[in-house]
């Protein structure tokens, strides 16, 4: 009755109970690395005492900046097999970022692929004694990671940790202000996968082999990877910059079952299928998870693909599942009935609690039409930050989420608004205010506003509102074309919109409510549009690896 409930068990599990079971590595379309479970904990062990060797000490950092491959997964298991902490690191990220997150984090060692060490090398300056190992190659100043594995001895004799003992952390980013961190302890991570593996869940058994498209430096890949380690489900993972076509081959080449990606990303594979005819009838599941998807969408992959659709919603700081989209068994023949719960979050995992509060802190109804912001609480929900205060995101045990939902009679979640204001845009957040920081900071802009609106292939972009200067002689091409400059080029919104004043509400704060009801009734203001025609394909996050998924964001959402 007192067994510590300890995520490395489902290493040994594997190992015992499903040594055959394959992971299968791809690089592009093409697999580059396959073998067992009896393989995998070899060299999980061995990695493992390699991280002892190395100095790395129970409850130390360590962080991942690495794709999602083989070696990504087995840093999954060994680092908390060794006692440390898995720290794994979005490789989204600019050089400042990466650099303050690995300061806090105070990591001991950096494992890292080679093509994104260029982003380090302001960390690694700060932080000479960081002892950093290259996944895939060599590099001045590093360790190889074959090489520590091939000579390291197999750690027989594991530390004694706790069950309340941090087993991972992630960051969230996209808010105002710094990243915040997220540790999970083993019992969080070891309960909030039995949740995954839930038949109203995500159902991972050892009948599945799973795709990993989601990050695996996104809280923990939705725990999916520890799912399909506990259960024996074949594990494929798409490699460096996974693109639709090479989803699409690993889906019918090894017969994928289950996979979860962000909305933009089924829309590229659902396209990609159209083009070629690829086969995915396999998928039993196929996930959305990062924002809505539309009712087109949905329609689409179920009636072309003809692959049954879900959706779940969580955040990094809930580790991150809080609710699966399931329809009711009423709705089976119904399809329009179906596609309308799917769109919703869904309902709430069990072991966890929730709440919907007025301004005042009261409880709002059940019935689909109360709005409030939602609380949440449970085994695997945050309870505070990692090494820093943020009172304002809990309330007496509750965390605050920050979303604005309805839930109706039969507990279906629907978020209707953020709190925050942030945008979206596939899978990856950006940040309104930043935006508008960035555009005041130009010397013809006296004022900004910006919002999002919804896109058919990012799922929300961002729309900007100025006013200019008194007798600045600009337009509002000029702006946008500068503020390339200042900011990530996927964040740039697709028009920037010219306006003699920006609505205010009876207090004086600026009405976003009143803006984004004019952008969606085409009362875009007295100035011109901005030029869009890259738009979205050049900015947004998806750009630069199309099938990359949900990162850690600004509240999480998975």
């Amino acid at each position: 009755m007192n067994s510590p409930l300890l995520l490395t068990e489902f290493l040994h599990r594997a190992r015992a109970s499903f040594p055959g079971k394959e992971i299968v590595e791809y690089s592009g379309s093409e697999s580059t690395h396959r073998y067992t479970y009896r393989d995998y904990h070899e060299r999980v062990v061995r990695l493992a005492g390699a991280l002892r060797e190395l100095g790395v000490r129970p409850g130390d950092r360590v962080a991942t900046l690495a794709w999602n491959h083989h070696r990504h997964l087995e840093l999954y298991l060994a680092v908390p097999l060794a006692g440390a902490v898995l720290h794994t690191v979005n490789l989204r990220l600019e050089p400042a970022e990466l650099d303050y997150i690995l300061g806090h984090a105070d990591d001991r060692a950096l494992f890292a692929d080679t093509d994104l060490l260029p982003g380090v090398e302001r960390a690694r300056d700060a932080r000479p004694d960081m002892t950093v190992v290259v996944t895939d190659g060599h590099a001045p100043g590093t360790l190889n990671y074959e090489d520590l594995i091939a000579s390291a001895s197999p750690l027989a004799d594991p530390p004694a940790v706790s069950e309340h003992d941090l087993a991972a952390l992630c960051y969230t980013s996209g808010t105002t202000g710094s990243p915040k961190g997220v540790g999970y302890s083993h019992r969080a991570l070891y309960l909030h996968t039995f949740a995954a593996c839930l038949v109203d869940g995500h159902a991972i058994s050892e009948r599945d082999t799973v795709l990993h498209v989601v990050p695996m430096f996104h809280a923990n890949a939705w725990g999916i990877p520890f799912a399909a380690l506990m259960t024996g489900a074949n594990q494929v993972l798409p490699g460096p910059r996974p693109a639709a076509p090479g989803i699409a081959r690993a889906v019918e080449a090894e017969r994928v079952t289950y996979t979860g990606m962000v909305p933009t990303v089924a829309v590229d594979l659902l396209a990609e299928a159209a083009r070629t005819g690829a086969d995915l009838g396999s998928l039993r599941a196929l996930v959305l998870g990062g924002s809505p998807p539309t009712e087109d969408l949905v329609r689409s992959l179920e009636e072309q693909l003809r692959v049954p659709v879900f959706q779940g919603w969580g955040m990094t700081e809930i580790s991150p599942m809080g609710t699966f989209s399931r329809p009711l068994p009423a709705t089976e023949d119904d399809p329009d009935a179906r596609r309308a719960q799917i769109r919703k979050q869904g309902r709430l995992l069990p072991g966890l609690r929730w709440r919907l509060v007025d301004d005042d802190g009261r409880d709002r109804p059940h019935d689909g039409v109360s709005r409030g912001e939602l609380l949440i609480r449970g085994p695997w929900v945050a309870t505070a930050y990692f090494r820093d205060e943020h009172p304002e995101s809990f309330a007496d045990g509750w965390l605050r989420t920050g979303d604005i939902a309805t839930i109706d009679p039969d507990g279906y979640l629907e978020i209707v608004d953020r709190a925050k204001d942030l945008i979206k845009s596939g899978g990856e957040w950006i940040s309104s205010v930043a935006l508008e920081e960035a555009l005041t900071a130009h010397p013809a802009v006296a004022e900004a506003a910006v919002v999002a609106v919804p896109h058919e292939r990012w799922q929300e972009r961002p729309l900007a509102f100025v006013v200019f200067a008194g007798g600045a002689d600009t337009d509002v091409g000029e702006v946008r074309e500068w503020l390339r400059e200042q900011v990530p080029r996927w964040w740039v919104p697709e028009d920037v919109i010219a306006v003699d004043a920006l609505p205010r509400t009876s207090v004086g704060k600026l009405d976003k409510t009143s803006l984004r009801d004019r952008a969606d009734r085409g009362a875009l203001g007295t100035g011109g549009v901005g030029t869009s025609g890259a738009g979205a394909g050049e900015h947004a996050p998806a750009g630069r690896a199309v099938a990359a998924g949900p990162a850690a964001d600004g509240r999480g959402r998975s």
